[in-house]
């Protein structure tokens, strides 16, 4: 069965792309060592201008998920999905992940509409998929205001990105540092 095709956007071929571009200009930007985490929240509702939510596409999934993985090649950064709200925005994430970084598994599976459409597929896409509760990433890219910030290291700070939107979705970026202590006589590196 192919994948229903979203309507009213000039090209969507465009947003693999978009998200290839955005995903490479952060580890441009961010420069994370091998080993650490991109966490991505992303509504396909909100790529094609619709209320997040409303309008999950597996086509538009394909499109970004595709994006994700050619913007990580060759970089070692680990990827963490963000499912939806019906979720608890849980995560999809390999197996590996979550025995290197001694995360808690909980047992559900993404759907499309109970988890969203990029969740679901990661799940079926990823060689040993599993879902945690909750992840410490290095990394964010949030695609359409899915708040993916409680799934950040305690020190975020924003990344402008050239790539402000995949599709019709605001992007937001950031990357995270180690939080400054020790007051007036500590020496930062």
């Amino acid at each position: 069965m192919k994948p229903e095709e979203p309507a009213a956007y000039a090209d969507w071929a465009a947003v693999g792309g978009e998200t290839r571009r955005a995903v490479r200009e952060l580890l441009e930007i961010a420069a994370p060592r091998p080993g650490q985490i991109l966490v991505v929240g992303c509504s396909t509702s909100e790529i094609q201008g619709e209320k997040i939510g409303s309008m999950s596409s597996e086509a538009i999934a394909r499109q970004v998920f595709d994006g994700l993985r050619q913007g990580l090649e060759n970089s070692g950064v680990f990827l963490a999905v963000q499912c939806c709200e019906h979720l608890n925005r849980a995560l999809v994430v390999e197996r590996a992940v979550m025995e290197q970084y001694g995360l808690e598994e909980v047992s559900v599976v993404p759907v499309l509409k109970a988890g969203g459409a990029l969740a679901a597929l990661a799940y079926r896409e990823f060689a040993a998929p599993v879902v945690v509760e909750s992840i410490a990433a290095h990394l964010g890219l949030d695609i359409g205001c899915t708040l993916i910030g409680m799934h950040l290291r305690r020190v975020a700070v924003p990344v402008r990105l050239a790539q402000r939107t995949i599709g019709r979705a605001a992007v937001v970026a950031a990357r995270t540092r180690p939080r400054l202590i020790g007051g007036a006589r500590a020496v930062y590196a």
